[in-house]
């Protein structure tokens, strides 16, 4: 079965055995500095900062980073090209301050999204689920993540497989068997994965499950050193942000 690139650099991450609620504090203290900080310097600086965090002492791949980073950057081109947009009665047209509210909203969105993904990319779903539990997460908020989590290997699996059997049969030859391969591939999929939750659910009822599933999980200390330099860190944009702007 293969694995998602993100997992599999979380895993491997130097930041891997530090603690996930130290984690957490630091990713929540720059998605908030992200939010509530002008674009500039407050959102170069969190998006530097998450960078060079993963990059430097957690070593994630720059190339499994950048892939990560590719993908929120195009809906935040899409999202930041419509929010400017201004309709009136002579037509379509940009808003006034189209370029400022342009630069504050993708500054914005692309600085929390490399956050979270700092996070990501260093913390497995294994130590994250557990800790938002202790967090005070409801717990069926938590189940229903770790049920997704292990539906998306499944979609996965399933997706490789079908497209491998249709590409050795030639499905993918032309313009138009594409069209017609691809169809059939989203409804093979997404019937596939409505079946295995359904059976997922009925096997859980069948064993009277009805609270969640306890497990043990792997209790890693928190580092003082750690939180003080996040707090440090994190006072260091916000005071540079303000004294800038």
């Amino acid at each position: 079965m293969s694995g998602l690139a993100i997992d599999d650099a979380a895993w491997s991450s130097a930041w891997r055995w530090r603690s996930p609620t130290d984690k957490l504090l630091l990713c929540l203290g720059l998605v908030v500095c992200a939010s509530v900080l002008p674009a500039w310097p407050g959102d170069v600086l969190v998006g530097a900062t998450a960078t060079a965090l993963a990059l430097g002492p957690a070593r994630v791949p720059p190339r499994i980073f950048g892939r990560a980073v590719r993908l929120p950057m195009t809906f935040i081109a899409l999202g930041t090209v419509t929010a400017v947009l201004s309709i009136d009665d002579g037509g379509i047209g940009w808003a006034p301050d189209a370029a400022e509210r342009a630069g504050s909203l993708a500054g914005s969105a692309l600085a929390g999204s490399t956050a979270v993904l700092l996070l990501a990319t260093t913390t497995p779903i294994s130590d994250l689920l557990p800790a938002l539990r202790r967090l005070g997460v409801p717990a069926a908020v938590v189940e229903v993540a770790s049920v997704v989590y292990r539906l998306v290997f499944v979609l996965l699996d399933s997706l490789r497989t079908i497209r491998e059997a249709q590409t050795a049969r030639m499905g993918y030859s032309s313009l138009r068997r594409t069209y017609r391969s691809s169809g059939a591939l989203a409804a093979a999929v997404l019937t596939r994965s409505w079946d295995r939750a359904r059976r997922l659910q009925e096997g859980l009822a069948g064993r009277g499950m009805e609270t969640g599933l306890r497990v043990l999980p792997e209790v890693l200390p928190s580092s003082w050193v750690f939180l003080g330099a996040t707090a440090l860190g994190v006072g260091a944009i916000v005071s540079v942000s303000v004294a800038l702007s």
